[in-house]
C-alpha cells in the first residue's frame, strides 16, 4: 500500500474520532442552581455508558441511599449502571461517605475526571445534593426519559456546602387540601434544588388535615371543608407517615404545623368544648350538618364551617384545662409519627386572644412540645412569650418580633412575606394569588439578603435558615402549585444555599432560563417571567 494511502486512512480515522467526540463546555458555564461555592474547570469529560459502575466507599449503606437516585435517573435514560466493588478501577462513579473528611455538613466534593467521578461527603445528604448537581450537568433530555447510549459530564471539580442549615418550603394543605400524590410531586420538584425541609400547614380555620385518634371528630367533621366550601380531606396517620418516608428518601424533613390558639375554627366546629364563645363571620359561615355525618350528639358551642379567607376571628379557650389536654394529645400523636426535630405551633394572627392569655398559652404549648422530645417553631408573634433557646421564631411580618426572639437566645427562620410568600401574585395580571404583602416578580424573590430585612441587620448565627411559604387561599390544584412555585422557589433556594458573594441576578437569570426547558420536559406548569429570556440570554 502506498504511503499516501496509509496517511489518508489514518487521517480519516482521526477525523472520524474527532467528529464523534462530544463538545463539552467548561463546567463553570453550566446553569447550576443553587450556584456552588467553588467550581474549577478541567479539560475533557467523563463518559457514562454501559461499562460504568457505581462504587461505594466508607459507610456503604448510607452512601447507597444517595447513590440510588443517580442510578435510577440514568436508568430512565436507558443506562443501567450496576454497583461495583473496586474504587481503583477505571470508568467508575465513586460515592465516598466518611464523617472524618474536612467537608461541612450537607456539603460535598465532586471531582470529575476522564475515567472517574469521585463524590465525597461526611453525610448521605451531602452525597445526595451532589447528585442534584450532577443532574444539572447532564443534558436537559435526562428529564424526558429519552433513551441514549451514552452521556457526558464535563471534567472539573466542585466544592460545595449550604450557607444555611434549614432550606425550606411550606405548603398550606388546610385552605385547600392536596392529595398524598400531589405532596409527593412537590417533594420531587423541590428536592432538585437542595431544599431539605417541607413544612406542612395541617390545620386552619377552614380545615383540619391530620388524623388525631384521640379526637376523632377533627377529621370526621373538621376536615370536610375548605375555602369556597369544598369537600376538603385529610391524611390518615399512615398516609402522613408515607409522606414523611417519601420525603426522607429525598433527604427532606417534614415539619408539621398545628396552628394555635388562633386559626382554629376547624377544631372549634369539631369540638365546641374548645370554643370560648367566638363566632364565624356570617358571610362565610356554612352550617355543619352533624346528622348527615351520622353524629347524633348536639354541640351548641360548635361553630359553623368557615369558607372564606378572613383571618383573626378564632381562638381556643385558653382558660380551659380541656384545651391543654387537647393540645397535649394532638402534639403527642403528631410527635409519635414525626421523626424530624420540629413541631410548629403557629401562633400568628390570634387577634381575638388577649395578650395576657396568648403569652401563657404559647409557653404551655411550647412546654408540651418539649415534653414530647421536639423543638418548637412558631410564627414571629410567639416571641412575645418566653421562648426556650431551642425554639425558633419564623419571621414573616415584623422584624421587631424577630429581634425579640433573638434577644431571648432563640434563632429565627426567615420568611418575609414581601419576598418569600409564593402565594403572592407575580404582577397585577396574574390570575392566581393575592397581593396584600406585595407583588413578587422573580427578581424580587431573588434580590434580597436574609441578614438585612425590615430595616434590621441580623447576625448570621441568629438565622437558622430560609423558608418560602405557599398559602393556598387561591391555589386549588397541583398545576397552580407549580405555577406559583416555579421559578421563584429556585431563586429562594439559591439564597438559602449559596454565599451572598456568589449570587447575582445577572447570573441567576441566565441560569434559570435553561431550567425552563427541563421543566417543560418534566411537565411542570411554570411561570415564564418577562424578566428572563427563556429562549436565550437574560434581558
Amino acid at each position: 500500500m502506498k504511503k499516501s494511502n496509509i496517511l489518508l486512512i489514518w487521517s480519516l480515522a482521526f477525523a472520524s474520532l474527532f467528529a464523534c467526540a462530544p463538545k463539552t463546555e467548561p463546567m463553570s458555564t453550566y446553569p447550576i442552581i443553587p450556584a456552588p461555592v467553588t467550581i474549577t474547570d478541567a479539560s475533557g469529560h467523563f463518559t457514562i455508558n454501559k461499562d460504568v459502575q457505581i462504587v461505594l466507599v466508607g459507610e456503604k449503606d448510607a452512601a447507597a441511599k444517595a447513590a440510588e437516585p443517580l442510578r435510577l435517573l440514568l436508568a430512565q435514560a436507558g443506562l443501567e449502571i450496576p454497583f461495583g466493588e473496586d474504587p481503583n478501577a477505571q470508568d467508575v462513579i465513586i460515592f465516598e461517605l466518611n464523617p472524618s473528611l474536612d467537608i461541612p455538613a450537607e456539603g460535598y466534593q465532586l471531582d470529575i475526571e476522564k475515567r472517574k467521578v469521585h463524590i465525597k461527603g461526611t453525610d448521605a445528604s451531602g452525597l445526595y445534593f451532589a447528585v442534584q448537581t450532577i443532574r444539572q450537568l447532564l443534558p436537559e433530555s435526562i428529564e424526558g426519559n429519552t433513551a441514549v447510549e451514552k452521556l457526558y459530564l464535563p471534567a472539573g471539580s466542585i466544592q460545595d456546602n449550604p450557607e444555611y442549615a434549614y432550606r425550606g418550603m411550606m405548603l398550606d394543605v388546610a385552605r385547600h387540601f392536596f392529595s398524598v400524590e400531589d405532596v409527593k410531586r412537590v417533594i420531587d420538584l423541590i428536592s432538585k434544588y437542595k431544599i431539605n425541609y417541607l413544612h406542612l400547614h395541617l390545620s386552619d380555620d377552614q380545615g383540619w388535615r391530620i388524623e388525631i385518634k384521640s379526637w376523632p371528630l377533627l377529621t370526621r367533621i373538621g376536615s370536610r371543608n375548605e375555602v369556597g366550601g369544598g369537600k376538603g380531606g385529610f391524611y390518615t396517620q399512615e398516609q402522613y407517615k408515607e409522606i414523611v418516608a417519601y420525603a426522607a428518601s429525598k433527604f427532606i424533613t417534614i415539619v408539621p404545623e398545628i396552628d394555635m390558639p388562633g386559626h382554629t375554627n376547624s377544631a372549634l366546629n369539631s369540638y365546641g368544648i374548645l370554643n370560648p364563645g367566638i363566632t364565624v363571620p356570617e358571610k362565610t359561615a356554612k352550617p355543619v350538618d352533624r346528622g348527615d355525618l351520622g353524629i347524633t350528639e348536639p354541640d351548641d358551642k360548635a361553630t359553623p364551617y368557615h369558607t372564606g379567607i378572613e383571618v383573626g376571628f378564632s381562638t381556643l379557650d385558653t382558660d380551659s384545662p380541656t384545651t391543654y389536654q387537647f393540645v397535649d394529645d394532638v402534639i403527642r400523636e403528631l410527635a409519635e409519627i414525626t421523626p424530624g426535630p420540629y413541631i410548629h405551633i403557629g401562633g400568628d394572627e390570634s387577634h381575638v386572644t388577649a395578650l395576657e392569655d396568648y403569652i401563657p398559652f404559647i409557653e404551655k404549648a411550647q412546654a408540651i412540645v418539649t415534653k414530647y422530645g421536639k423543638k418548637t417553631m412558631g410564627w414571629d408573634e410567639v416571641a412575645h412569650a418566653k421562648l426556650l433557646p431551642t425554639s425558633v421564631a419564623q419571621f414573616w411580618a415584623k422584624g421587631q418580633n424577630a429581634r425579640m426572639a433573638i434577644e431571648q437566645g432563640s434563632q429565627i427562620l426567615v420568611s418575609p412575606a414581601v419576598k418569600t410568600y409564593l402565594d403572592m401574585q407575580y404582577d397585577s395580571t396574574t390570575q392566581i394569588g393575592l397581593h396584600w404583602a406585595a407583588y413578587i416578580e422573580l427578581d424580587d424573590a431573588y434580590n434580597w439578603d436574609p441578614l438585612a430585612m425590615d430595616s434590621l441587620a441580623f447576625e448570621r448565627k441568629s438565622i437558622l435558615g430560609v423558608e418560602a411559604p405557599l398559602w393556598s387561599e387561591t391555589v386549588t390544584n397541583l398545576e397552580e402549585i407549580e405555577f406559583m412555585t416555579f421559578p421563584r422557589l429556585p431563586a429562594i433556594a439559591e439564597i438559602a444555599w449559596t454565599p451572598t458573594a456568589n449570587r447575582s441576578w445577572e447570573s441567576f437569570s441566565k441560569r434559570i432560563a435553561a431550567h425552563g426547558k427541563r421543566w417543560e420536559l418534566m411537565g411542570v406548569n411554570y411561570y415564564k417571567s418577562p424578566r428572563v429570556n427563556w429562549d436565550g440570554e437574560a434581558k
